[in-house]
């Protein structure tokens, strides 16, 4: 939850930003998102690692195994779904170290006749992390390529999409309920200069749900990512006609009011405006907005479903027995990992899990156990 700035040395992108706004006013929350991860000098996401204990923050895969191995199994069970085709790429986005990637090939070497279909696509804008990645995979069989934008895939290839903790870092659009009238959050200067929160005329052509409308309270703040949702949902309704996605993130199952833009900077949070470009900026997913819009290009969503769930439906029970006996002296903290991964209150029930795929396949892996929840148009 965003607060108000703490008194730290401006950052250079923090400088760059106060001089743009100086020169043409506020700009939205979603651009000071973007600038502050994408930036091509100083953005978070172009010149770190901040995934592990060294970094800002730890994903599921960097936590057990288990959670790789178990990706990859289900992406040869979708592949199976699929007919089997001779060529399937697997495409991850924001893969991180490799580490999900690695632990999901290494898991389905005992299927050959998946392995030899496999092309594998890392969507990366990280030169730091493609190092790191292409060191993780140096010794894998199989033919992984390198690209910054998912619209490489779109050449007819059947296509698996993985994306774990992606879609929390889409840029969002905030808005502050004044006197009953909606103003677009934004981020200006101060009487100092430093980057301080404002907000902007009322927005006319802004309309919230109905049912956040209903009950927004002066001072209430609503989050939006319409323009990424569906700029997402585009590029995979293009990439193939024969598709299957899977996502892994945080959020809330329904539209709901409450400011979660949040920094986390090594493993502690930090204010969003502190140290722009040294910080991780996130925001909880609307899963319900992100399906309508993937569900409006044609395709179908199965879920969400919580992590617990999901994990538990593929047979992490049954893959961490056998870690630990295969590693009794490692038994204690396998058995940690994963009781991390499902925690009830924490990832277990915190994370979603959400299948996309085309009209034509079935229910995808492990989405079975529950009713869609989401289903085409």
């Amino acid at each position: 939850m965003s607060t108000a700035p703490a008194a730290l040395p401006p950052t250079p992108l923090a400088d760059e930003l106060a001089g743009r706004i100086a020169r043409t006013g506020p700009i939205s929350v979603a651009a000071y998102m973007e600038a502050c991860l994408h930036d091509p000098v100083h953005g978070y996401y172009r010149r770190r690692n901040a995934i592990g204990r060294a970094g800002d923050f730890i994903t599921a895969p960097e936590i057990s195994q288990a959670f790789g191995e178990l990706v990859g199994l289900w992406c040869a069970v979708t592949w199976q779904l699929m007919g089997e085709p001779s060529r399937i790429r697997i495409v991850e986005l924001g893969p991180g170290r490799g580490t999900l990637m690695h632990d999901a090939l290494r898991a389905v070497r005992a299927l050959p006749a998946f392995r030899n279909a496999i092309e594998v696509q890392l969507v990366e804008t990280n030169s730091v992390l493609e190092a790191l990645q292409r060191a993780t995979l140096d010794n894998e069989q199989v033919p992984i390529r390198w690209c910054s934008d998912m619209d490489a895939c779109a050449d007819g290839v059947p296509a698996i999409v993985v994306a774990n903790e992606f879609l929390d870092t889409l840029a969002i659009t905030q808005w502050v309920m004044r006197d009953a009238k909606w103003f677009e959050r934004c981020v200006g200067i101060d009487d100092g200069g430093r980057l301080a929160f404002v907000e902007r005329a009322p927005a006319a052509d802004f309309v919230a749900p109905p049912a956040i409308g209903q009950r927004a309270h002066d001072g209430d703040v609503f989050e939006s990512r319409s323009p990424a949702f569906a700029a997402l949902a585009a590029k995979l309704a293009a990439v193939t006609p024969l598709v299957a996605a899977l996502f892994v993130d945080y959020g809330h199952l329904a539209p709901t009011l409450g400011d979660t833009l949040q920094a986390v900077r090594a493993h502690r949070y930090d204010d969003p405006l502190s140290a722009p470009g040294e910080a991780d900026l996130t925001a909880q997913v609307d899963f319900a907005a992100f399906t309508a819009e993937v569900c409006g290009r044609g395709l179908v969503c199965d879920g969400p479903m919580t992590q617990a769930e999901f994990l538990g439906a593929l047979g992490i029970a049954e893959r961490a027995s056998h870690l630990m006996a295969a590693n009794p002296g490692k038994a204690i903290a396998i058995e940690t990992a994963i009781a991390r991964l499902m925690a009830p209150g924490g990832m277990g029930t915190r994370f979603q899990a959400v299948g996309v795929r085309s009209a034509r396949l079935a229910p995808l892996p492990g989405f079975a156990t529950v009713d869609n929840r989401a289903g085409a148009p």
